[in-house]
C-alpha cells in the first residue's frame, strides 16, 4: 500500500470539479484526506483564477496503473486529450508524491512543484508538515517556511 498525494487544480466549474476530484480518487484508494481548497490566479496564463488543494489517500495500485487512472478521470470530466500546460482546467490531477518513489520523469516523483508553487507546498503543508520529502530530506514544514508567495493563496470555505 502506498501513500498517495495528488494536487488537485481547476479554473472552470471549480466546485462540480473539486467535487468530482474527491469522488473519483475515493475509487482509487481509501482512508482519504482533503486540504482546504485555495483560489489563486492561473500561473504563466491569463484566465480564471483556479481551485487548488491536495488529497491525501493510500492505495494498492501501482505507479503505472494510477497514473493511466488519474489521466482517465481528467478526461471523464472533459480534458482535452492535448491539453498544454497553460490552458484553462476542468480537472488537472498531479501526484505530488507517490510512497517513497523517486522518479527523473513520467511522472517526476517527488514532483517539482513542492518547491515552486505555493498552491502545492501549503496543501501539502495543511496536510503532513512533518512529512519527509523522499529524495530530498527536508520535511514539508522545512520547505514551506521558505515558500515565497503564499499569501497569494486565498482560503476558500467550500466542503467536498
Amino acid at each position: 500500500m502506498n501513500t498517495a498525494y495528488i494536487g488537485v487544480g481547476s479554473n472552470l466549474e471549480r466546485e462540480k470539479h473539486a467535487r468530482a476530484a474527491w469522488q473519483e480518487l475515493a475509487a482509487l484508494g481509501s482512508d482519504l484526506r482533503a486540504s482546504p481548497i485555495y483560489e489563486c490566479a492561473a500561473v504563466g496564463f491569463d484566465s480564471h483564477p483556479f481551485f487548488n488543494f491536495v488529497i491525501q489517500l493510500n492505495t494498492d495500485l501501482a505507479l503505472p496503473e494510477f497514473v493511466a487512472r488519474l489521466r482517465a478521470i481528467e478526461h471523464k470530466w472533459g480534458r482535452d486529450t492535448n491539453a498544454q500546460k497553460f490552458q484553462d482546467r476542468t480537472l488537472d490531477l498531479d501526484i505530488v508524491l507517490f510512497g517513497d518513489c523517486i522518479c527523473a520523469q513520467n511522472p517526476q516523483l517527488p514532483r517539482s512543484d513542492i518547491f515552486k508553487y505555493p498552491f502545492v507546498i501549503q496543501p501539502l503543508y495543511d496536510l503532513q508538515p512533518e512529512l519527509t520529502i523522499p529524495g530530498d530530506g527536508r520535511t514539508v514544514e522545512q520547505i514551506w517556511r521558505n515558500a515565497k508567495e503564499l499569501d497569494s493563496l486565498q482560503k476558500i470555505d467550500f466542503s467536498l
